[in-house]
């Protein structure tokens, strides 16, 4: 029999977008089983991909601004406008993202998230009330100091004199607030992570590694971001360093909240609600989703585990499909079945082509479906 198939992929990390795995998983189910019926919802939970995967749900239009990267060279990025709501649309990893540097070039000390300032002010320069902004993917640890400068923040030392790198914001004694500061009317952030600013599983221990900081770098960022942290509390009263998603994106959550009022949200839920994701699930017969790796942590919060908990509570079959699996009792109880590219091939051949064998793994899923239905969950 014909089946209703939800196709919602999340990012493959490294190697595909959400938009592309759908695609691909799309492309070797239908030559399986052309009769079922494909409905494509690639999925975002505010990294890498945010704002095209929300644009196209909120039908905006491209926007293009010159600003700077983390390491401040130039270049060219999008945002996204919808005009009849005034909503604009930014991505953080599309201006000062890892991926956009080359590896190993330059360490985090010398980078910041100055460029995402002048994506922000393009947008309120345009007239936007609202704005959904997506972290994640970002090279920073600064704790939103360069976003704050660009959009007329001061950060002074002791003597009165500007601070013009974070690292040096271990000298702050006060921040200058700019002569007109404006602000959205509402700022909702998608954050792709629960961590808050500091301590052990703060922006700088737990995601610092992964942009080039060393444990020896730890100790100076951890003191510049707590002064920030103090600063901003004595003379604001904005106690946001422990609030969950404080510590996205190197402390932008935190800095996002401190210096734009911005509500921090988990990215998954701001993309079920504008996705209208219960409507999708309930139409469909079997979901099929999937990202770079299924193991514990995917049941930890991450969008291809909110999927399998709601398909389950659905009693809707659940498929996962990623480049490598890590078998659990949770993800047993969580999926019908999972698929790992790595069971038809090497690490090293599917990351060289990703989208071939997604797209071979979905087609031999498809084809087992004819001798044996998914069952239950």
């Amino acid at each position: 029999m014909p089946l209703r198939v939800l196709i919602i992929p999340d990012k493959f990390k490294g190697t595909l977008t959400a938009q592309a795995a759908a695609v691909a998983i799309a492309r070797g189910w239908r030559s399986a089983r052309p009769r079922d019926s494909l409905d494509l919802l690639p999925m975002t939970d505010g990294g890498d991909g945010f704002g095209e995967l929300t644009r196209a749900l909120l039908k905006a239009r491209t926007r293009r601004v010159k600003t700077v990267d983390a390491a401040h060279r130039p270049r060219a990025t999008r945002w996204w406008w919808e005009p009849r709501t005034r909503t604009a649309i930014i991505e953080s990893a599309g201006v000062i993202g890892l991926a956009a540097l080359p590896h190993g070039r330059f360490h985090p000390f010398q980078l910041d998230t100055q460029g995402l300032g002048a994506v922000v002010s393009a947008a309120l320069r345009s007239g936007a009330d609202r704005c959904l902004l997506g972290l994640g993917g970002s090279a920073t640890n600064d704790g939103g100091f360069g976003l704050a400068r660009a959009l007329g923040w001061k950060f002074l030392d002791r003597n009165g004199q500007p601070i013009m790198r974070w690292t040096n914001l271990d000298r702050l004694e006060r921040i200058g607030v700019p002569q007109r500061r404006r602000r959205f009317e509402q700022l909702l952030v998608a954050t792709d992570v629960q961590n808050p600013l500091l301590g052990p599983r703060g922006a700088t221990r737990v995601f610092g590694p992964q942009k080039g900081l060393r444990a020896r770098d730890f100790g100076l960022a951890e003191r510049c971001l707590g002064r920030l942290a103090r600063v901003v509390r004595r003379q604001f009263g904005c106690d946001a360093a422990r609030v969950p998603g404080a510590g996205a994106a190197g402390g932008l959550g935190f800095g996002l909240m401190a210096f734009l009022g911005a509500r921090l949200q988990p990215g998954f839920d701001l993309f079920a609600r504008h996705a209208a994701l219960e409507r999708h699930l309930r139409a469909a017969d079997l979901v099929v989703t999937g990202e770079g790796a299924i193991d514990r942590s995917t049941l930890m919060g991450k969008g291809v585990g909110r999927i399998a908990r709601r398909c389950r509570e659905l009693n809707l079959p659940c498929i996962g499909l990623a480049g490598l699996v890590h078998p659990s009792r949770g993800i047993e109880q969580h999926f019908v079945r999972t698929h790992a590219v790595t069971s038809l091939t090497t690490v090293q051949q599917a990351n060289a082509c990703p989208a071939r064998w997604l797209e071979q793994l979905a087609r031999q899923v498809a084809r087992s479906l004819d001798k044996r239905a998914p069952e239950k969950p």
